[in-house]
Protein backbone atom coordinates (compact mmCIF):
# COMPACT_ATOMS: atom_id res chain seq x y z
CA UNK A 1 0.00 0.00 0.00
CA UNK A 2 1.42 3.39 -0.83
CA UNK A 3 2.16 5.90 1.61
CA UNK A 4 1.46 9.72 2.22
CA UNK A 5 5.46 10.89 1.06
CA UNK A 6 5.02 8.60 -1.93
CA UNK A 7 1.90 10.25 -2.93
CA UNK A 8 2.75 13.69 -2.32
CA UNK A 9 6.45 13.19 -3.59
CA UNK A 10 4.55 12.21 -7.23
CA UNK A 11 2.66 15.05 -6.90
CA UNK A 12 5.26 17.56 -5.96
CA UNK A 13 6.90 15.94 -9.13
CA UNK A 14 3.98 17.61 -11.22
CA UNK A 15 1.91 14.32 -11.56
CA UNK A 16 -1.92 14.69 -11.12
CA UNK A 17 -3.85 12.26 -9.17
CA UNK A 18 -4.84 10.35 -11.96
CA UNK A 19 -1.40 9.48 -13.22
CA UNK A 20 -0.40 9.18 -9.45
CA UNK A 21 -3.03 6.39 -9.40
CA UNK A 22 -1.93 4.90 -12.22
CA UNK A 23 1.67 5.11 -10.89
CA UNK A 24 0.93 3.32 -7.97
CA UNK A 25 -1.73 0.98 -8.95
CA UNK A 26 -4.59 2.23 -7.01
CA UNK A 27 -7.46 4.69 -7.85
CA UNK A 28 -7.00 8.28 -8.19
CA UNK A 29 -9.71 9.07 -5.26
CA UNK A 30 -7.30 6.60 -3.27
CA UNK A 31 -4.81 8.55 -4.01
CA UNK A 32 -6.08 11.80 -2.79
CA UNK A 33 -7.64 9.95 0.57
CA UNK A 34 -4.10 9.11 1.07
CA UNK A 35 -1.77 12.15 0.30
CA UNK A 36 -4.64 14.42 2.21
CA UNK A 37 -7.11 12.10 4.55
CA UNK A 38 -10.12 13.97 2.94
CA UNK A 39 -12.26 11.22 0.85
CA UNK A 40 -12.41 12.48 -2.75
CA UNK A 41 -16.13 12.17 -3.13
CA UNK A 42 -16.77 15.01 -0.49
CA UNK A 43 -18.29 12.44 1.63
CA UNK A 44 -16.39 14.45 4.50
CA UNK A 45 -16.51 18.55 5.86
CA UNK A 46 -13.21 20.23 4.66
CA UNK A 47 -12.19 22.76 7.40
CA UNK A 48 -10.16 25.93 7.02
CA UNK A 49 -7.13 23.73 8.59
CA UNK A 50 -7.82 20.86 5.99
CA UNK A 51 -7.83 22.95 2.62
CA UNK A 52 -3.89 23.63 3.94
CA UNK A 53 -3.31 20.25 3.50
CA UNK A 54 -0.42 19.43 1.08
CA UNK A 55 -2.45 17.79 -1.90
CA UNK A 56 -5.78 19.27 -1.31
CA UNK A 57 -7.42 20.27 -4.52
CA UNK A 58 -9.54 23.50 -4.69
CA UNK A 59 -12.53 21.51 -5.95
CA UNK A 60 -13.98 19.12 -8.27
CA UNK A 61 -12.61 16.15 -6.72
CA UNK A 62 -15.42 14.02 -7.14
CA UNK A 63 -14.07 13.72 -10.61
CA UNK A 64 -11.51 11.23 -8.76
CA UNK A 65 -13.72 8.59 -7.92
CA UNK A 66 -16.41 9.24 -10.83
CA UNK A 67 -14.56 9.99 -13.92
CA UNK A 68 -18.03 9.56 -15.95
CA UNK A 69 -19.05 12.90 -14.20
CA UNK A 70 -20.28 15.22 -16.65
CA UNK A 71 -22.00 18.43 -16.57
CA UNK A 72 -23.72 18.76 -19.64
CA UNK A 73 -25.21 22.07 -21.28
CA UNK A 74 -27.85 20.65 -23.14
CA UNK A 75 -29.84 17.72 -23.80
CA UNK A 76 -31.84 17.25 -26.32
CA UNK A 77 -34.22 15.10 -24.38
CA UNK A 78 -34.36 17.66 -21.37
CA UNK A 79 -35.48 19.97 -23.93
CA UNK A 80 -37.77 17.56 -25.45
CA UNK A 81 -39.34 17.15 -22.17
CA UNK A 82 -39.60 20.98 -21.40
CA UNK A 83 -41.54 21.51 -24.92
CA UNK A 84 -43.93 18.60 -23.48
CA UNK A 85 -44.55 20.07 -20.27
CA UNK A 86 -45.08 23.46 -21.87
CA UNK A 87 -47.39 22.38 -24.39
CA UNK A 88 -49.66 20.78 -22.09
CA UNK A 89 -49.48 23.96 -19.95
CA UNK A 90 -52.36 25.79 -21.10
CA UNK A 91 -53.04 28.03 -18.49
CA UNK A 92 -49.45 29.44 -18.73
CA UNK A 93 -49.76 29.34 -23.38
CA UNK A 94 -53.10 31.39 -22.82
CA UNK A 95 -51.14 33.84 -20.08
CA UNK A 96 -48.15 33.88 -23.25
CA UNK A 97 -51.16 34.94 -25.46
CA UNK A 98 -52.67 38.08 -23.72
CA UNK A 99 -49.37 39.18 -22.58
CA UNK A 100 -48.29 39.25 -26.30
CA UNK A 101 -51.49 41.19 -26.86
Amino acid sequence: MPDKDQVLRLLDQGHGYPEVGRILGIPAGQAYLIATGVPADNGDTVTRERRERPGILPSRTQRLVNDREVNPTSSERVHEWVRRRAAEDHQMQDAHTHSAS
